[in-house]
């Protein structure tokens, strides 16, 4: 079973930071999930929620320089990349509604630079932002990441011609990751935190776990 930590390791550091990213590392985790956004001026960074994370400055509408200044620790998408290269994959949430542009040039820049297509997965709650980032670089894995409906997974995942999904972990239970192994899809589950229900999902058949807190899972 593949352990990815979330955000880095949310869960020992602040999520999305640089710090956040090497303590997942100092746990050997196999992949490190990020979550993108783009600046004002074009900088892919990371960070969840529209807002920079502990201040309220939309990043859509602020430059990195101004971001910084209320968020030092504001990483880039390229220096997350320069950290994980030849450690660790990369799972790379891109947010709906951001302009994939700037994304796709860092990710061609870092192929470019000795990164394997394999090791960077990219996945969005958005169909329509996975399906431009498939267009814009095929060569690399998708991951559909969905809620609640296994249903529509499925659906979305047949559309990009993928094996790769992500759900909730509260709304998938036994039958349903026994049926996704079935049929070869690769199911990672989202933001798991007990070692235990992960070993009981592994038993089933379960590919991954997303958690905040991957020293847990460290043998």
């Amino acid at each position: 079973m593949k352990i990815v930590g979330h955000r880095g390791a949310r869960g020992l550091a602040p999520e999305n930071t640089i710090a956040s990213l090497m303590q997942a590392l100092t746990y050997n985790v196999d992949e490190i999930e990020i979550d993108v956004r783009v600046t004002r001026d074009g900088i892919p960074v990371l960070n969840h929620d529209v807002v920079l994370h502990g201040a309220t400055l939309p990043i859509a509408h602020h430059t990195l320089q101004e971001l910084r200044a209320r968020k030092p620790d504001l990483a880039t998408l390229s220096e997350a990349l320069e950290l994980l290269q030849h450690k660790a994959s990369a799972m790379i949430e891109v947010k709906p509604r951001v302009d994939i542009a700037p994304v796709v040039a860092v990710l061609q820049q870092h192929l470019d630079k000795g990164w394997k297509a394999q090791d960077i997965t990219l996945g969005s709650f958005s169909q329509k932002t996975l399906r431009a980032l498939h267009a814009a670089l095929p060569e690399l894995p998708t991951i559909v990441i969905e809620r609640f409906s296994g249903l529509y997974a499925g659906y979305r995942a047949r559309q990009l011609h993928t094996k790769k999904v992500s759900m909730n972990h509260l709304f998938v239970w036994a039958g349903y990751i026994s049926a996704m192994r079935r049929q070869q899809y690769e199911l990672y589950v989202y933001t798991l935190n007990d070692p235990k229900r992960a070993a009981r999902f592994q038993k089933h058949g379960l590919y991954g776990v997303i958690t905040d807190r991957p020293d847990l899972f460290s043998s």
